[in-house]
């Protein structure tokens, strides 16, 4: 998590409380969120998909009316974060998580080179699981509601269940799997208007200046077993739990838990990341907490504290603004970093408690 720096820090801790405490005095937070993407022809947000992979995303989630480019990297994202060669339990495989019976059926040759679909290769798997979303969206077409949703839900529980239920399934899964999915799909969606402030933003900040000087630890969470110590996205962990938000315990995962503010749209709160390739967000080393006048708070590196830094440092590739729904809809990695739950292996709808 070492930051390699364009420039040495400028400016003295005061000097930066100044800034960001003028910004905070304004009092423009409202709440955050807005309501779910639904036209299919919305661009991907900037650095939110691995580069190779967004063209085809953006092409193939125009396939059907009732899906988008957002919503299908939402669902690649919550069954691989995607990893092509993923394999679950369940015995899923590709990015996309299908079983080999459901490929027979929906796998597509991307190509379209009259080659057998390779399970194993992005490009068809992101081409399947759009044709796999049409097929379901296809399926519960005469349901009332709305139709992503339905398909959605159709994706979790299956299309017989939502058209019995006449909508979205009275299961607690279903019902969690179609507001994370259309939660997530902001995160991927290029803002049209500015990305509205978080009313938690505040006591986040708040958590980080009162840790200000605490010496970094790698892997540190800021547990009794720590010392208090933090590293990078383990301080912003523990700053918006403070204000009853759970984020994900590394960085890469809690780009995605908000929307995408510009740079000229940044507000105190905003959780900056740092990526080594700025075409892959699965780069991402280093956050920092935004704080006012082109300055962080954050644990750096190996033998530095916690501290006001620049945001004008090598592999800067974006902001994000946290919300409550983004964090609740991120899927949950393992201790070896592989996901431990996302979405409804396709084919095999998940049971119901």
């Amino acid at each position: 998590m070492v930051l390699r720096r364009a420039g040495a820090a400028a400016v003295a801790a005061g000097v930066a409380a100044v800034a960001f405490t003028g910004l905070l005095g304004v009092g423009t937070f409202a709440a955050s969120g807005s309501s779910p993407a639904s036209a299919n022809n919305l661009a991907l947000s900037s650095g939110t998909v691995p580069a190779q992979y967004q063209p085809l995303i953006q092409k193939w989630g125009t396939l059907c009316p009732d899906i988008s480019p957002p919503m299908l990297a939402a669902q690649l994202y919550q069954e691989s974060g995607f990893d092509p060669s993923a394999r679950s339990p369940a015995q899923a495989y590709g990015m996309a998580q299908f079983l080999t019976g459901t490929w027979a059926t929906y796998g597509v040759r991307a190509s379209g080179d009259g080659k057998q679909p390779d399970i194993w290769d992005p490009s068809d798997a992101i081409a399947s699981a759009a044709t796999y979303d049409c097929a379901l969206a296809k399926d519960v077409s005469a349901v009332p509601g709305d139709k992503q949703a339905n398909l959605l839900a159709a994706y979790n529980s299956g299309p017989y269940a939502v058209i019995k239920a006449g909508g979205i399934p009275a299961y607690t899964e279903t019902q969690g799997y179609v507001r994370n999915i259309q939660s997530l799909a902001r995160s991927f969606t290029a803002p049209t208007t500015s990305v509205a402030l978080s009313q938690q933003s505040a006591g986040a900040i708040y958590f980080a200046q009162n840790v200000l000087g605490t010496p970094y630890l790698w892997g540190g969470t800021g547990t009794s077993s720590d010392d208090g110590r933090f590293d990078c996205s383990g301080l912003t962990q523990a700053a918006f739990a403070s204000v009853g938000i759970t984020l994900p315990r590394v960085a890469n995962d809690q780009w995605y838990a908000g929307q995408h503010p510009s740079r000229d749209q940044l507000r105190p709160g905003d959780l900056v990341f740092f990526a080594n390739d700025l075409t892959d967000p699965r780069s991402i080393h280093h956050v920092g907490i935004y704080v006012g006048g082109g300055y962080m708070i954050d644990a750096p590196h190996t033998g530095a504290v916690i501290r006001y830094d620049t945001i004008d440092q090598t592999g800067y590739i974006g902001a994000t603004r946290v919300t409550s729904d983004g964090a609740q809809s991120l899927p949950v990695r393992g201790a070896d970093g592989t996901i431990t739950t996302s979405g409804t292996v396709p084919g095999q709808p998940a049971a119901k408690s």
